[in-house]
């Protein structure tokens, strides 16, 4: 392999990594922190991707802008729906939760396809990334940088949001012993939503930053799904850090694997995953159960 192609991987897999991290990270604190199994999160993103198209078509908002809505229209649908519907879910079987939030993905597909059809939908990006990028002697598409910039700097934000301030504490200490914290005082209950909520703003600011690279249609929370809870079984529930880095191995290996080895497909991704759990069942960087 020459050294041009090695750096297209490696670069187009870290971009692609990102996206991943983005979309995954929130399932893997509401899993961690809940436990609960909300497989209609990737809906949540699915949904996030059509508010972006929607906002910048029908209304003619710009991309950021776009992408700003749905943020915050996702944060407060699943604010609303954890109160409604997934508080309700908290001490039943896993079953009962993973019937319920295929149940979700389900609705939500149905409905796209009843108001935009089965088309796969596109947004229009802003003009600067649309281009190329000069790095040295190469020219690295202007979008792929731009979704590298965003998820390293979520995942420097995210870190230090939970290491750094009391709600972060808060949350450490509602992961590890949801009980103990409710005995100091913490309101696991107020947690539970504004952390529902941030998990469904990270699911929308991904499937909006999606759309250019994974594509964007009513089948899209089916398809990726599977993907998104490999990246969070791999990481470790609960760890930011270990869905970042999960991500990154992840998404390089598989686009590696697909520019390599076109008819394998994804293979070595799934080959992967089965090794790095039957290593570490518990995640790369999740706790190990006593």
């Amino acid at each position: 392999m020459s050294d041009r192609a090695l750096a297209s991987i490696v670069f187009d897999g870290t971009a692609y990594a990102m996206v991943l991290f983005v979309i995954s990270v929130g399932l893997s604190v509401t899993m961690g922190l809940m436990n609960v199994v909300n497989l209609a999160h990737a809906a949540f993103a699915m949904a996030g991707g059509y508010v972006v198209v929607a906002a910048a078509s029908a209304f003619g908002l710009p991309f950021y802008a776009a992408l700003a809505v749905a943020v915050l229209v996702l944060a407060a649908t699943s604010a609303v729906l954890e109160r409604l519907l997934y508080s309700r879910l908290y001490d039943a079987s896993e079953l009962d939760q993973v019937a319920v939030s295929i149940g979700v993905i389900l609705c939500a597909a149905a409905l796209l396809v009843f108001v935009y059809g089965p088309t796969p939908q596109t947004v229009r990006l802003p003009e600067h990334l649309r281009g190329t990028v000069e790095i040295g002697s190469r020219a690295v598409p202007a979008y792929r940088l731009f979704l590298i910039a965003i998820g390293f700097a979520l995942f420097a934000a995210l870190r230090l949001g939970i290491e750094r301030t009391r709600v972060g504490a808060q949350l450490r200490a509602a992961v590890d012993n949801r009980h103990m914290a409710t005995s100091v005082g913490v309101n696991v209950r107020r947690l539970f939503t504004l952390v529902f909520a941030l998990g469904g703003a990270l699911s929308a600011l991904g499937g909006g930053l999606a759309i250019e690279v994974l594509g964007m249609g009513p089948g899209f929370a089916t398809q990726y799904l599977v993907l998104f809870l490999i990246v969070v079984a791999v990481g470790g529930l609960g760890s930011v850090r270990g869905t970042f880095v999960a991500s990154l191995v992840l998404g390089i290996v598989d686009t590696g694997g697909k520019y390599l080895f076109p008819a394998a497909g994804g293979f070595l991704v799934y080959a992967l995953t089965m090794a790095l759990l039957l290593w570490r069942p518990e995640g790369l960087m999740g706790r190990v159960a006593r």
